[in-house]
């Protein structure tokens, strides 16, 4: 047997397990263009849901303010204002609750507004959008009974 001197055994180093730094390196950026489309796709929708929300309560105030005035033949007073009802009218004899249990705040945490009488009818329920202050711009924009009609 004639061993040739010129090649040299050659060691396999075993391969490690794991991940190298360049498919990390992809993975991270894979998970950040995921959660950059998620983002963008979900902010619109939570702040429709908002708006949408905000027009409901807005609906269903009313709807309390309607039945108000059928039992008691007049809006609730200006002075009074929503929380009017929350409770029996005054002589009553029948109703021994409120129209609502309790009146809820808009989804930007704010009272909900109530004129009477109204600009735009009878009377006016609104939210003041976002910012919290007459007028605005989409999010920011008025959300009131006079926008379902």
């Amino acid at each position: 047997m004639t061993i040739n001197s010129q090649t040299q055994p050659t060691l396999k180093m075993p391969k490690a397990n794991g991940f190298s730094f360049i498919e990390l390196m992809v993975a991270v950026v894979i998970m950040g263009l995921l959660t950059s489309v998620v983002v963008l796709n979900v902010l619109p929708s939570q702040n429709r849901a908002m708006v949408e929300k905000a027009r409901s309560d807005v609906a269903l105030i009313s709807q309390a303010v309607e039945m108000y005035r059928m039992e008691t033949l007049r809006y609730p007073a200006m002075e009074d204002g929503l929380d009017a009802l929350t409770r029996a009218p005054a002589g009553d004899t029948f109703r021994q609750e409120g129209f609502v249990k309790s009146l809820p705040k808009d989804p930007w945490n704010n009272p909900y507004q109530y004129l009477v009488p109204g600009e735009f009818g009878p009377y006016d329920v609104f939210s003041l959008g976002a910012d919290g202050r007459l007028g605005g711009s989409g999010l920011d924009a008025d959300i009131g009974n006079w926008l379902d009609e």
